[in-house]
């Protein structure tokens, strides 16, 4: 194996060993040791495969290193958000690029299964590896049960 280079996010860190995964090709790759790292760190770096059995992974070089906040927030969905929601249906996504960088995602759900969609949006692993990729360092879930509309908005720092 050789050494790859790529963004990560830290899917599991201990004290004496992390794991981390390529967000763009979905690798997961167990680190022999920790260098600090910690769970939602988000690392541009290169990894090797650690001599003599190259079963696990060692941090080579760190070009960038951020943490990706998430937020579940308390206020509903913009304005803008909920007119974009206005004309989907339940189950549509809607995906728009923000001024300068990041992204808005609005989900139309039914009613009764907001809450549920807001906490599978903050537990999945995919929320971190998508702001990785966007560039993001915070994630904000807005949600209105009221209005059946869920927003995820991919903030850069």
């Amino acid at each position: 194996m050789t050494e790859q280079t790529s963004t990560f996010v830290v899917t599991h860190a201990e004290s004496e060993s992390a794991v981390v995964r390529d967000v763009e090709t979905a690798q997961v790759h167990t680190l022999g040791s920790n260098p600090g790292l910690e769970v939602h760190d988000v690392i541009e770096a290169t990894v090797a495969p650690e001599p003599p059995l190259e079963v696990t992974w060692q941090v080579v070089d760190v070009a960038d290193r951020r943490s990706i906040e998430l937020v579940d927030s308390d206020l509903a969905p913009t304005q803008h958000a909920t007119e974009l929601a206005a004309d989907a249906d339940v189950g549509d996504l809607i995906q728009e690029e923000r001024a300068g960088t990041g992204e808005i995602h609005v989900f139309r759900v039914p009613e009764a299964e907001v809450e549920s969609a807001a906490q599978d949006i903050l537990e999945d692993e995919e929320t971190i590896a998508r702001a990785a990729r966007l560039e993001a360092v915070r994630v904000e879930v807005r949600r209105s049960a009221d209005d059946g509309v869920l927003s995820v908005r991919y903030l850069p720092d």
